[in-house]
């Protein structure tokens, strides 16, 4: 099912992945230009990874590595990640939708991120009952934004 507009958890986003999320999807947007970074991962404003040809999934965990690995003490990023997931402005819809499915979800809670923006009506979502059921089990804030472009 492609995803409706809002907040599809029972939380929403919190006022730093909110800042996050602004930040990531002018990130995602001006990378478009160049037909890179379907998804950005976010985490104090600034970019902890953005996915290539590895896919979300690998994405999302290398953003959760370099995380852990930080100097909690040194590091003036906070641990929380922020997953931005977009279509390209050119990306034919027929054959390549965007798609977030349980799976990408655990990726996410193993990596430490706690919040999934993704573009309303552009998105497919598969299990979408599953996916929010464990979302919120897990704290995690799902929202579908606007259509960029």
């Amino acid at each position: 099912m492609l995803a409706k507009e809002g907040a599809l958890t029972r939380r929403g986003p919190d006022e730093q992945e909110r800042k996050n999320i602004d930040y990531g999807l002018t990130v995602a947007t001006g990378l478009s230009a160049f037909d890179i970074g379907q998804t950005v991962v976010i985490a104090g404003q600034a970019c902890v990874a953005v996915e290539a040809m590895e896919g979300t999934d690998a994405a999302i965990e290398r953003a959760g590595a370099l995380m852990q690995s930080l100097d909690a003490e040194a590091s003036t990023l906070q641990r929380h990640l922020t997953v931005i997931k977009l279509p390209k402005p050119k990306q034919d819809m027929r054959f390549d939708v965007p798609v977030i499915g349980v799976p990408t979800l655990e990726t996410m809670i193993r990596a430490g991120a706690s919040c999934l923006a993704i573009e309303a009506e552009r998105t497919l979502l598969f299990d979408e009952a599953t996916l929010v059921t464990r979302a919120n089990d897990a704290d995690i804030a799902i929202v579908a934004v606007p259509r960029r472009y």
